[in-house]
């Protein structure tokens, strides 16, 4: 096998990365399963629910995230990582944080601070990573601005995050404990997630569907406007207006709905006219996030906010970052792995197509079941039916090792 180029990433350190973070899917997943008696009464400052939701969104969708980037920045930036060894070294210390952490809220939240410091030391490694690695860009662009922002919006998060468990332990910032915990939530996931599903949108779905000649103008507004509605959404949580963030949930839901608008625009310049399965999954998160978002402006608009926030979040991360993700990486994981193993041996001898990989179809019940399951989660929820909401995660723990049963199998190929 020749060597790597200069813009390639050794495929064991992000593929470490999405391993990890199959294992915290399962684990989350199935830690949910017994806990719907408090989750359809929307009681979710729960020790179990707080590790299961760190589990899912530190374990898996950060690190997937993490994984991802480690080999799609030197593609897209066509910069190579900074240090690799330094990338190994990082896994290490935020795989052992994690679970630490996920450990120490389901026994005893109170002692959670050194597990998250851990975690945080380990985030803060991958972010100076990134930051170095972005350093070397010749010419940034507006890419680089979603991607940047977000992993300023990560380790906000985070800050945050460390902030609340402090205060929980000392009383420390007490009187604005509600505040940050808003933040934290709010820039977890809109902040960190969305800007980073967005930046990467702009790389994927042209390299997916083939498109062409489609102008990137739109692409600086679409960050403007969100990131407007997330600024003034935190303003609202410290200052308690309910007006300023119906406005700044206006605001955001007209910032997803014009990227929603470019990512049509990008499409219809596409040559691929048959688009893969998986891929139409990932496209379909697109218009669930958009109405995620509007149903929290109209939620927020009529006074039913508070009530509702619960299982608007919870769809928001499942049908929207989750679907995103699963779907992108039916079509990553296979294209990393036939790329590393067999692209250089091309014309030497006789090597599987990309579609011998895995068989696209194969999302279909797949992500279908993931996405019934969620939506019956979400409206037991609202129903507060607790068959309904076994019947649905037991669907969506099964969709989701399922899932990670045919990740496993490409690696065998």
């Amino acid at each position: 096998m020749l060597p790597k180029t200069k813009n390639e990433t050794n495929i064991k350190l992000p593929f470490s990365f999405i391993l990890f973070s199959m294992l915290c899917l399962i684990g989350s997943m199935a830690l949910i399963l017994f806990q719907g008696d408090f989750i359809i009464n929307s009681q979710f400052r729960v020790p179990a629910i707080w590790s299961a939701a760190h589990l899912f969104i530190l374990g898996w969708a950060l690190m997937t995230a993490m994984g991802a980037m480690y080999q799609l920045v030197p593609v897209a930036f066509l910069t190579p990582i900074w240090n690799e060894r330094f990338g190994f070294i990082q896994f290490t210390v935020t795989a052992f944080g994690i679970l630490y952490f996920a450990h120490s809220l389901f026994h005893k939240p109170e002692s959670a601070m050194l597990p998250g410091l851990i975690t945080l030391a380990g985030i803060l490694m991958f972010l100076l990573q990134m930051i170095m690695t972005l350093r070397q860009q010749a010419k940034p662009n507006v890419l680089t601005l979603f991607v940047g922002t977000a992993l300023a919006c990560l380790f906000t998060a985070i800050l945050l995050g460390i902030i609340m468990v402090l205060s929980m332990k000392t009383g420390f910032v007490s009187g604005y404990y509600q505040a940050v915990f808003k933040s934290h939530i709010l820039l977890g996931t809109a902040g960190w997630f969305t800007l980073l599903i967005f930046g990467f949108s702009y790389k994927m779905v042209p390299m997916f569907s083939l498109s062409h000649g489609y102008s990137m103008k739109p692409a600086k507004y679409v960050f403007m406007v969100y990131a407007a509605g997330l600024a003034a959404a935190i303003t609202s949580f410290f200052s308690g207006e309910n007006l300023l963030l119906t406005i700044a949930l206006m605001i955001q839901a007209g910032g997803f709905a014009l990227f929603t608008w470019h990512m049509l625009q990008i499409l219809q310049k596409r040559v691929k006219k048959k688009l893969d399965y998986s891929f139409r999954f990932a496209i379909l998160a697109i218009p669930a996030g958009l109405a995620i978002h509007l149903a929290a402006f109209i939620s927020s608009a009529f006074g039913s906010f508070k009530s509702n926030v619960g299982y608007l979040v919870f769809a928001y991360l499942m049908l929207w970052v989750a679907l995103s993700i699963l779907g992108y990486l039916f079509k990553i994981v296979p294209f990393l792995w036939w790329t590393w193993k067999y692209s250089r041996e091309i014309g030497k001898r006789s090597v599987p197509s990309l579609k011998d990989m895995m068989n696209d179809k194969v999302s279909i019940p797949v992500l279908s079941a993931f996405i019934l399951g969620i939506l019956s989660i979400t409206f037991s929820i609202a129903l507060k039916q607790l068959s309904l909401f076994l019947s649905g995660q037991i669907l969506t723990l099964g969709a989701s090792l399922v899932f990670c049963y045919l990740i496993i199998s490409v690696l065998k190929k």
